[in-house]
Formats: C-alpha cells, sequence, structure tokens
C-alpha cells in the first residue's frame, strides 16, 4: 500500500515538472492558427472599425497568447463602452458583446463641446442627434453623474431639464426649457427634490421665475 502510494506521488511529481517546463515560448511554437474573425456587437460600424483598427495593431499571433491587459485597454479606452464581455471562440474567433453609454449632457472643455456618457467618459460625437441639457461651470464629471442619479430617482423629469449649472459653492441651479429656474441647496436629497416636485406641478408659475429652495423647507418664488 505504502509503494503503491510513492508511485502515484512520483508520478504526480513527473508531471508537474513536465507542465513547469512549458513556458510562453514552447506554446509560442506550438502550430496554432492566426485568429482570423473579431466580431463587435452593439456599436455603429464606425466606432466598431475604430476598435478593430487598435486592436488588430496588437501582435494577436493566436486566442492563447492574447495581451489580456493591452486588450481590455483598447475596448475601456473608447469613450462610447460602458460594459462589456469578451467570448473566445476556439480556435480563432474572438465575439465582443458592448453596451453603449448613454449621453446625459453636453459640457465645455476648453472651447470644444463634448458628450458626457453614463460611463463617466467625455466623447466629442456631437452629432448624436439628441438633445441634451448644456452643463456650465465647469464641475467634475463625478459631479454631474451623482446629480443625475438622484434627479433619476426623484420625480423630477431630467427631460424637462434644458441647462444645469454648477457654482464654486458645490451646489446646482437647473433651468427648465419653460424657463424657470430651481435653486438647489449645496446637500441635495430625493425627498427635497420630491417635495419640489409636487411643489411645481400645484402652483401655477410663469416663465423666467426663479425658485429657490436652497433654504432648508422653504421655497421661495422670485422674478428674475
Amino acid at each position: 500500500m505504502h509503494q503503491r502510494k510513492s508511485k502515484k506521488i512520483l508520478i504526480y511529481f513527473f508531471l508537474l515538472v513536465l507542465v513547469g517546463s512549458i513556458n510562453n515560448n514552447s506554446i509560442n511554437n506550438l502550430k496554432f492558427e492566426k485568429i482570423k474573425n473579431i466580431n463587435i456587437f452593439g456599436l455603429d460600424e464606425n466606432d466598431r472599425k475604430i476598435i478593430l483598427y487598435n486592436l488588430n495593431s496588437l501582435d494577436l499571433k493566436n486566442i492563447f497568447l492574447i495581451n489580456k491587459r493591452k486588450f481590455q485597454n483598447i475596448i475601456e479606452s473608447n469613450s462610447l463602452v460602458e460594459e462589456y464581455n469578451v467570448i473566445k471562440k476556439y480556435p480563432y474567433s474572438i465575439d465582443i458583446n458592448i453596451k453603449k453609454t448613454n449621453f446625459i449632457a453636453r459640457i465645455s472643455k476648453n472651447g470644444k463641446f463634448f458628450l458626457i456618457g453614463n460611463n463617466g467618459k467625455l466623447s466629442d460625437n456631437n452629432n448624436s442627434g439628441i438633445e441634451l441639457p448644456y452643463i456650465f461651470g465647469n464641475p467634475e464629471i463625478k459631479k454631474v453623474l451623482e446629480l443625475k442619479k438622484i434627479i433619476d430617482q426623484s420625480n423630477i423629469d431630467y427631460s424637462k431639464i434644458k441647462s444645469l449649472y454648477y457654482f464654486k459653492s458645490k451646489r446646482w441651479d437647473l433651468k427648465f426649457n419653460n424657463s424657470i429656474v430651481l435653486k438647489l441647496p449645496e446637500k441635495i436629497e430625493k425627498e427635497t427634490l420630491d417635495k419640489i416636485s409636487i411643489f411645481l406641478k400645484n402652483i401655477k408659475l410663469e416663465n423666467k421665475e426663479i425658485v429657490d429652495a436652497r433654504i432648508k423647507n422653504q421655497i421661495i418664488i422670485l422674478d428674475e
């Protein structure tokens, strides 16, 4: 019984030595077929071509020796990509399924307008044809995402916002399509926005009026 156990251990040892001796160079010398197809789903043709062009700049000798980090960096660096997954189809095909980000606003940086994606990235694709609010005041992108998230959780209709103004005091003004301006406090909560929404629905406001909600539990109506 002891001898049989020793033989098994010896066999396992030789197998480990054999596997350990196969390094990347050994694998590289094996005759695997070169990658023939990279299929990208979820983007328009022009956007797919950009990613494909950058992926083809890598040394894609075969499906087993892809530089995973470089491959991922190329996909993640694209401003349109929010989520993705990569499926290897042996022996020589790769499928990349992409969830395209939704654009939430426009912002100016260094004299040029960009679209802000829900993924927190800026895109210079201004031919989207989407009506989006403009952002003024040069906030950090994460501040924009935080505000959008709270608004979406509330009863305020984001699609009716024409522009958003960010102040150095770390608070926002929202200007709606009907020209009404809502002044928000520095700390914005869903409950606060819901109360404001109810108030706005139950009072008739003239255009160009200001709704000042900066003071807690108070809503003041001002002429512009």
